[in-house]
């Protein structure tokens, strides 16, 4: 059990989907100014990075990899990420809100692929995308928290605009590594 809220930490700090890996950047980038609907989105998205993750790890474990025909993977990995994103999609439209499909759906997909590739058990696998979810969420929140920041910030013309936006994520990225030493 430790050892899952270990991935599931690291997952959501150190090894950060957004500030590590550079997967994500598009949605938290466009994110929205409001605080509301901006954690409707997150919530959104770590539900479906975790139900990919470890439903990319239960087909690759269960079907293909004793099958032999690991070559599929990324068909099937793609398959069950854009079901899942058209089925959280209908769930949100109710709100107006549906996911971007292009960038949720690369997103999820280096999660179903880092997760085979790393998780050792479908609980590892859940963590890991729980974790991630978490993690995607948390840099939204807080990246649309500094937003208004940035806004009303004496930026220098050179920095203006998305420059100043890749500045704080990288800012984020070194304030994130300090969770480094957590599990030791």
């Amino acid at each position: 059990m430790t050892d899952l809220l270990l991935i599931a930490v690291a997952a959501a700090t150190v090894n950060n989907l957004v500030l590590l890996r550079l997967l994500g950047l598009a949605p938290v980038l466009d994110s929205g100014s409001s605080l509301t609907q901006v954690r409707r989105q997150a919530l959104a998205i770590t539900g479906v990075l975790t139900v990919t993750g470890s439903l990319c790890h239960l087909l690759d474990e269960r079907v293909l990899a004793p099958s032999g025909l690991p070559y599929l993977r990324i068909l099937g990995f793609l398959g069950i990420t854009l079901v899942t994103i058209e089925l959280v999609n209908l769930m949100l439209r109710r709100t107006g809100n549906p996911l971007p499909m292009a960038s949720t759906s690369t997103t999820a997909l280096g999660v179903a692929l880092l997760t085979t590739g790393t998780a050792a058990t479908f609980g590892g696998a859940l963590a890991m995308g729980l974790g991630t979810g978490v993690g995607f969420g948390l840099v939204m929140l807080l990246f649309t928290g500094l937003r208004s920041r940035l806004d009303q910030a004496p930026v220098p013309e050179a920095l203006r605009g998305p420059a100043i936006a890749l500045v704080t994520l990288g800012m984020m990225s070194l304030a994130f590594l300090g969770f480094s030493g957590l599990g030791a």
